[in-house]
C-alpha cells in the first residue's frame, strides 16, 4: 500500500500532515475537492482512483457524475441502517453490470458501470 500513490482530499489536513501520515500521499488542496479531482482526471494516468474511508466525498463523485465504475460487496447480512455513499436527490443513475463474483463467505463482489 506505501508503494502506491495516494490523492488525499481534506479541508483539515495540511500537505505536511498528509505526507507525514502516508507514504507515496499528494494533499489535493484549494478548497475544492471534487474540482481538484476533476483536474487530476483529466491528466489520465494508467490507473483508477479508489476511495476509502469517506462516505461523503464518495456521495460527492456519484452526484458530480465521476464515478466510472462502481465496485460493491453485497453482505449477507441486512443492518437497516448506517452511512450511505448514494445521494439522496432522487435522481435514478441506471448502471450496467460488468461483474459478479462469490465469494467462500457468500459476499458477492460486484462491478457496475453507469449505463
Amino acid at each position: 500500500m506505501n508503494a502506491f500513490p495516494k490523492y488525499v482530499v481534506s479541508r483539515t489536513l495540511s500537505a505536511e500532515e498528509a505526507a507525514s501520515r502516508w507514504n507515496n500521499t499528494t494533499l489535493l488542496g484549494g478548497g475544492d475537492g471534487i474540482e481538484a479531482i476533476r483536474s487530476l482526471r483529466a491528466r489520465g494516468g494508467d490507473g483508477g482512483l479508489q476511495v476509502w474511508g469517506s462516505a461523503s466525498l464518495a456521495r460527492q463523485l456519484v452526484e458530480n457524475d465521476l464515478v466510472d465504475e462502481y465496485q460493491l460487496m453485497l453482505e449477507p447480512v441486512v443492518l437497516g441502517g448506517g452511512k450511505t455513499i448514494f445521494p439522496s436527490d432522487g435522481q435514478a443513475r441506471p448502471l450496467e453490470l460488468v461483474s459478479v463474483k462469490q465469494a467462500p463467505t457468500g459476499v458477492l463482489i460486484c462491478a457496475y458501470r453507469p449505463a
